[in-house]
């Protein structure tokens, strides 16, 4: 498969979207409603999160920084007149549309492949147009003779993002096309031991078969380290040893701005959070963050909210290191009532979860949930929600914070015909599909990931349950006799399969409490009383309408070459379908054309509480029991069994997700400057050039 060329029917589904969805992510009424010393804070922060850009390209692939670098170069030549650079390379208006349209989906993902999914994003525009924008200027030809291969590089195992030695691409492995899944666990499974976090870290094979860990600082000489040992010699005789300094230019400028940002804290939970954030990204210590997200978590309800490291795992194919990501965005009160009603009504809420206390947190830690409208958010693509942190000794005994993402959430695109949904279903689905998933996104991140306990082995002979008469099994009725041992992570155990697990396991608590309708009332539909014909219903209707079509248009996250998923959530909700579709006389797919052009939903909102709630119930009790249980081979069993895409799947629906799929949104963010004393904001045309415009305000570096 290495070498494998497309073919062109195939090829045509990695083309970049054109045009792309760009919409802005109106701030300026939240911002501009900041006093000075907030504004200054938040502009600091934005300042740290979009000074790691160049980490976030060089964490998708090779050749993503030197485009970036082509783009704003371009740009530049010309101040942004992207007409006149076209006329000076004999461009036609539909060669620099397509051109423009690659830039921003490019800038919009941070790199060429396609954050919600990975796999690459082809440039429509052949080859022999860019090249003649590159002629413009000499430094754009320097650069374009590093990248023209790449940019049009196709053969099927390079187009997704994924294990080296699969022919993948992952720059999380670099310089290292021969390192294998086994050599990555190894040394994982060595650094667990050594109590060595991997978020931070990249991992590369030297020519003589040796290791280095490469460990994301300002310095390369860091004064607190996580460790007193630098390398080791592992049981096969080869050496490991710890490299500091990894993304050194981008991460000494990180520490800087968040020290900055530590002179504008609003309160000492603030101050003592930056100043462990400088403490991380200058000498890379992992711990520090770790004290970071203590801070963070005891900072409740600020104005200003914040989160910035390196986060979640998702696109490190071993699922152990994280993408670079930071955000800072104002508090929105009115919503933020709503999902502080939430937190209150959660220890009512979760005994209604299909498993006995035994699996659940002996107490709810009441996180702060917030909705938030975002100033800035550095990474590869925006989330509608955040449960952080990822820490399990934090998020077990301590504490996590919910937000959502409201200016996400509400960024409107062009109103279109939206495919699977039947005619008659339309209006609702139009009418509701915002609040329905407000109410999913809330119920996913407060309970989802904020429930259920891990049964463990905390340190040698000490453990967080009964191990003389261990909790009974709701699926074998039997005693459990698996746990997480000393050290053992819910991460470590479960591997890359535990983010999309973890995320189906939390879109699943979702489905299972939205059709309380005391919760529905909490979030202002309804009165609290059952009634599926009501407002109320209407929303929980369009809750798991909008879950089943979501499951089918994960298809096109799937892809066939290497039966690979290339989106956790995606994945997710593809095994949630199948749930609907197993609930007798609940859910059906129904088309009257061969080619399944008409497929439809046609789910029956009368039989939620009787058919397809109990059905993901069933599910999520496996789901829960196996991850409470470090249960892996049974855990992996049934999340392959469910999202497993047979030929039906694969050679009838697929194709017609991929016809009818609609371009997934970019977000054109603001940018803030000093001028004098003052912090003031920019915001940028929804457009492509507007897109370009607002990265080449803010390369930092």
């Amino acid at each position: 498969m290495v070498n494998e060329a497309m073919d062109e029917g195939t090829r045509k589904q990695y083309l970049a979207d054109d045009p792309p969805t760009v919409v802005p992510l109106t701030i300026a009424p939240h911002f501009n409603a900041l006093n000075d010393k907030e504004k200054k804070y938040a502009h600091y922060i934005s300042r740290a999160a979009f000074s790691g850009t160049r980490i976030n390209l060089r964490q998708v692939s090779p050749e993503s920084e030197a485009i970036y670098d082509f783009i704003i170069t371009l740009h530049k030549s010309c101040n942004g007149d992207w007409k006149k650079l076209a006329s000076q390379a004999k461009l036609s208006d539909e060669d620099l549309k397509h051109f423009l349209s690659y830039a921003a989906q490019f800038i919009g993902n941070t790199g060429n492949y396609r954050s919600f999914g990975d796999s690459k994003i082809l440039p429509r525009v052949p080859a022999d147009k860019i090249a003649a924008l590159a002629d413009t200027s000499s430094e754009a030809r320097k650069l374009y003779e590093g990248i023209k291969d790449d940019l049009y590089e196709s053969s099927i195992a390079r187009m997704h993002l994924g294990y080296p030695d699969a022919g993948h691409v992952s720059t999380y492995y670099p310089d290292s096309p021969d390192i294998t899944q086994a050599e990555i666990e190894k040394v994982a499974v060595f650094l667990n031991d050594q109590q060595l976090m991997p978020e931070n870290t990249r991992l590369r094979k030297t020519k003589s078969g040796d290791y280095e860990v490469l460990i994301a600082s300002a310095v390369t000489e860091p004064a607190k380290r996580d460790t007193d040992k630098t390398s080791w010699t592992l049981d096969d005789g080869k050496k490991l040893r710890l490299v500091y300094g990894d993304y050194q230019r981008e991460m000494h400028k990180i520490a800087d701005n968040t020290s900055e940002a530590q002179k504008h804290a609003l309160n000492d939970e603030e101050s003592k959070m930056q100043s462990q954030y400088f403490t991380s990204f200058h000498d890379g210590s992992m711990l520090a963050h770790m004290e970071s997200q203590r801070h963070w978590i005891r900072d409740k309800g600020p104005m200003v909210e914040c989160n910035i490291g390196f986060i979640e795992t998702y696109r490190d194919p071993h699922g152990i290191r994280g993408e670079w990501e930071g955000f800072v965005a104002m508090i929105n009160k009115e919503r933020t009532k709503a999902f502080g009603a939430l937190v209150d009504c959660a220890p009512d809420q979760i005994p209604k979860l299909p498993w006995a206390k035994d699996f659940e947190k002996d107490k709810f830690l009441a996180p702060d949930f917030t909705s938030l409208e975002v100033l800035s958010f550095a990474g590869s693509g925006i989330p509608a929600g955040i449960n952080i942190p990822n820490y399990d000794s934090i998020r077990q005994n301590e504490g996590f914070k919910n937000v959502s993402l409201g200016n996400v959430l509400s960024a409107a695109a062009p109103k279109e015909l939206t495919p699977f949904i039947r005619s008659e279903d339309q209006d609702v689905y139009d009418k509701y599909k915002d609040q329905s998933f407000e109410v999913q996104v809330g119920l996913h991140e407060l309970l989802g990931h904020g429930c259920g306990k891990l049964l463990q082995e905390t340190e040698p002979g000490k453990f967080n349950f009964d191990e003389k008469n261990p909790p009974i099994s709701p699926i074998t009725k039997k005693p459990v006799t698996t746990y997480y041992k000393p050290g053992e992570t819910w991460g470590s155990v479960f591997g890359g399969m535990g983010p999309s697990y973890e995320e189906c396991r939390a879109e699943s608590v979702a489905m299972s409490l939205c059709p309380d309708y005391g919760i529905l009332e909490i979030f202002g539909f309804g009165n609290g009383k059952q009634n599926i014909n009501g407002e109320a219903g209407d929303v929980l209707y369009v809750c798991y309408l909008s879950m089943a079509r979501a499951g089918i248009a994960a298809l096109q996250y799937w892809d066939p070459n290497s039966r690979k998923w290339g989106q956790p959530h995606m994945q997710a909700r593809f095994a949630i379908l199948k749930v609907f579709l197993e609930a007798s006389d609940f859910c059906e797919l129904k088309s009257t054309k061969d080619d399944l052009s008409d497929l439809t939903i046609h789910l029956d909102r009368n039989k939620i509480e009787t058919h397809g709630r109990p059905a993901v119930n069933t599910f999520l009790q496996k789901l829960q029991i196996y991850k409470a249980t470090a249960d892996f081979e049974a855990g992996k069993k049934l999340y392959e069994d469910y999202t497993n895409v047979n030929d039906w799947y694969a050679t009838k629906l697929r194709p017609q997700v991929l016809a009818q799929s609609k371009p997934r949104k970019v977000f054109v963010q603001a940018n803030t400057f000093l001028e004098g004393d003052k912090v003031v904001l920019k915001e940028y045309e929804a457009t492509p050039e507007g897109m370009i415009q607002s990265f080449v305000d803010r390369d930092y570096i």
